[in-house]
């Protein structure tokens, strides 16, 4: 049987905040919280954070009505604090998130394996809310 090509989504967002201030809040747990999460009606109850090589996060991303959640985890494989951080989700698909400076302000660019069960515009458009989402929260602070 032969493998399917996998296809790679990248989505990007400009944050307008020091590097330091957007990695910080990016990998603390009591950060992610409040940001992970695509919608209003989503919530991340808890989070779990150990940034390390071959250690792991968990975050629970639920619906706000308690009707359906799920647990998104993985391992990470690389990590460069302030610039880089890759991981491998549960299901063997990777992660690439990519930090830049640019003038006092942080482009974070994130490229992902997409899975097979949803669209690759409709993974682009979730993924993309979450990156909003951390833009709208992070700039409040």
């Amino acid at each position: 049987m032969e493998k399917t090509e996998s296809i790679t989504i990248t989505v990007e967002i400009e944050v307008e905040l020091p590097l330091e201030k957007v990695w910080k809040v990016w990998t603390g747990p009591e950060h992610i919280t409040n940001w992970n999460f695509a919608s209003d009606d989503w919530c991340c109850p808890n989070a779990a954070n150990d940034l390390q090589i071959g250690k792991f996060f968990l975050y629970r991303m639920e619906a706000k009505d308690g009707s359906t959640g799920f647990d998104f985890a993985g391992t990470y494989e690389e990590i460069i604090p302030g610039k880089l951080i890759t991981y491998v989700m549960e299901d063997g698909r990777r992660v690439r998130i990519v930090f830049k400076d640019v003038d006092g302000a942080t482009k974070i660019s994130e490229s992902f394996d997409a899975e097979d069960i949803n669209s690759a515009e409709l993974q682009k458009t979730g993924w993309q809310a979450i990156l909003n989402n951390f833009k709208k929260y992070a700039e409040s602070l």
